[in-house]
C-alpha cells in the first residue's frame, strides 16, 4: 500500500506549499520497516547537521570570547587612544587634558612617561619598562588596580616627589624573589644634561609598594609603575610628558573619536588609537576568525549535502507514489515541493538542534570546564601560559543568525537537486518498471 491521499480522487488545485504537501512530505520521512535505510540516512543527515552547527556556534563563540577577553586585558593595561605632538610641551597642556576629558565617550585621560631601566634585586638583574603616571590615574587600569591591596593603592604616590614606592608585576616579583616592602634598585641608562654633557646613568633604590597582576604574564614581567613626578625626576625629564593616554567607553568604535579628540587637543596634536599599536595582533585575530568561519562553514555545507543521498533514495523508493500522484493530477512543481520539504525539514530540524546544543554549551562552558578539571585532575588553562585561566565564550547574535541562515540555505540547496529529479519523472515510465 502506498502513501497516497485517500480515495485517489483528483487533487483539487491548491497553492504552493499547501497543507497536503507538508503532510505527505513529513509522512515520507517516517520510518517503515521495509524503508529503514531511508530513515537511517535521514537520521545520519540530521545528526551531522546538528553537530556541525553546534561546533560552528561553539567555535565562533569561544573565538569571540577569547578576542574580547584578550583585548579587554590588553587595553585595560594600555590605552585606547594616544595624543602626542606639540600639546605635550604646551604651557596650556593641563587645559588641553581637561578639554579631552570632556569629549563624549572619553572615560579617562592620563599623562604618562615611559622609560627603559635596569632592575637589580637580590643579585638578579633584568630589564623593565618604567611607566610614570599620576596616582589618581591608577584606577584607569582596572585589572592592575583591582589586584592591588588597599594599602598599596593608598601608599602609591605618597611622599616627596611622588615617594619611593613602586609597583611591580607578579611575574617580575617571582623571578627576582621580591615581596612587598623589599628594596629594589633601578638604573637609568641616561642622566641629566649639564654643561659638560650628559652625566650618565642614575641609580636609586626604591621600595616595592605593591605587586599587581594585569592578567597577562608578559606585562607583569616587563612593566614597573612609578609616580609621574618621581619618574620625571629619576629619568631627568622634569615637566616632560611622553604621551597622553585615553580610555574610551567603546574601544571598538574608537575611530569615531579621533576627530573630536584632535579638535580638543589642538591642530598640532598627533592622535592615534590602539589599532595602530596593536595592528599585528588585531590583524591576526581578524584573519583567524575569517579563516575559521570559512572552514567550519564548509563543514556545515558538507554535512548538509548528506541530505542528497537520503532524498535520492526516498525518490527511488517512492517512484510508484510519484507516478500515481502525477496520474491523479499532481503537478511537477507539487512533486518538487514535496521532496524539497522532506529534505529541508531534516536541515531545519538539525539546525535548530545544533543551535540549542551550541548555545547551552556556550552558556555553561565554565561549569563544563570545572567538571572536566575535576574529572581529569588537571588545570586545563594556566594563566601564565595562555594569559587566561578559563575558557571565555561570548555568543554573538550576528554569528547565530549567520550560522542559521547558512545551514538552512545549504539544506535547501541539497534538497532541491534530487527534488528536481522527482519532478521531472515520467509517470508512465515509472509505472512500466514497477
Amino acid at each position: 500500500m502506498t502513501d497516497v491521499p485517500a480515495a485517489l480522487k483528483p487533487i483539487k488545485p491548491a497553492g504552493p506549499f499547501s497543507a497536503w504537501e507538508f503532510e505527505l512530505a513529513l509522512r515520507y520521512l517516517r520510518a517503515r520497516r521495509k524503508e529503514g535505510g531511508i530513515a537511517l540516512i535521514a537520521i545520519i543527515s540530521y545528526v551531522a547537521i546538528a553537530l556541525a552547527v553546534m561546533a560552528l556556534i561553539i567555535v565562533m563563540s569561544i573565538m569571540a570570547g577569547f578576542r574580547n577577553e584578550l583585548l579587554d586585558r590588553m587595553l585595560s593595561f594600555n590605552g585606547h587612544m594616544y595624543v602626542q605632538g606639540q600639546v605635550l610641551s604646551d604651557p596650556e597642556r593641563e587645559a588641553a587634558v581637561e578639554r579631552i576629558a570632556a569629549v563624549p565617550g572619553v572615560v579617562s585621560v592620563s599623562p604618562l612617561t615611559e622609560n627603559q631601566a635596569l632592575v637589580r634585586a637580590a643579585g638578579v638583574t633584568t630589564g623593565a619598562v618604567v611607566r610614570g603616571l599620576r596616582p589618581q590615574d591608577l584606577d584607569s587600569m582596572s585589572y592592575v588596580f583591582d589586584s592591588l591591596t588597599p594599602e598599596a593603592r593608598a601608599a602609591f604616590g605618597q611622599g616627596a616627589y611622588g615617594g619611593d614606592n613602586i609597583l611591580i608585576g607578579k611575574a617580575l616579583a617571582e623571578s627576582m624573589g621580591l615581596r612587598v616592602g623589599d628594596p629594589i634598585t633601578l638604573y637609568s641608562p641616561t642622566g641629566a644634561d649639564s654643561a659638560f654633557g650628559n652625566l650618565g646613568g642614575l641609580e636609586k633604590t626604591y621600595r616595592v609598594g605593591g605587586v599587581f597582576t594585569s592578567g597577562t604574564a608578559d606585562f607583569d614581567r616587563a612593566f614597573i609603575f612609578m609616580a609621574l613626578e618621581q619618574a620625571q625626576l629619576f629619568f631627568a625629564k622634569e615637566g616632560v610628558w611622553d604621551v597622553i593616554e585615553l580610555k574610551v567607553a567603546e574601544p571598538d568604535r574608537v575611530g569615531e573619536l579621533i576627530q573630536p579628540v584632535r579638535a580638543a587637543s589642538g591642530d598640532s596634536a598627533i592622535v592615534s588609537d590602539w589599532r595602530d599599536r596593536l595592528a599585528a595582533f588585531w590583524g591576526a585575530l581578524k584573519v583567524e576568525r575569517v579563516a575559521m568561519s570559512i572552514i567550519l562553514g564548509l563543514v556545515v555545507a558538507i554535512a548538509a549535502l548528506n541530505i542528497i543521498s537520503g532524498i535520492v533514495m526516498l525518490v527511488k523508493n517512492k517512484t510508484r507514489d510519484i507516478a500515481i500522484l502525477r496520474t491523479v493530477g499532481a503537478s511537477q512543481m507539487s512533486m518538487l515541493r514535496i521532496f524539497f520539504i522532506s529534505g529541508a525539514a531534516i536541515g531545519v530540524a538539525g539546525t535548530i538542534t545544533g543551535l540549542v546544543l551550541g548555545l547551552v554549551f556556550c552558556l555553561n562552558i565554565g561549569a563544563i570546564q570545572h567538571f572536566l578539571e575535576w574529572i581529569l585532575g588537571v588545570q586545563l588553562f594556566n594563566a601564565d601560559v595562555y594569559m587566561l585561566d578559563s575558557i571565555p565564550a561570548e555568543v554573538d547574535a550576528m554569528d547565530v543568525v549567520w550560522v542559521t541562515l547558512w545551514s538552512v540555505f545549504m539544506s535547501c540547496v541539497a534538497s532541491l537537486l534530487p527534488s528536481w529529479r522527482a519532478a521531472k519523472m515520467d509517470p508512465v515510465e515509472a509505472l512500466r518498471y514497477e
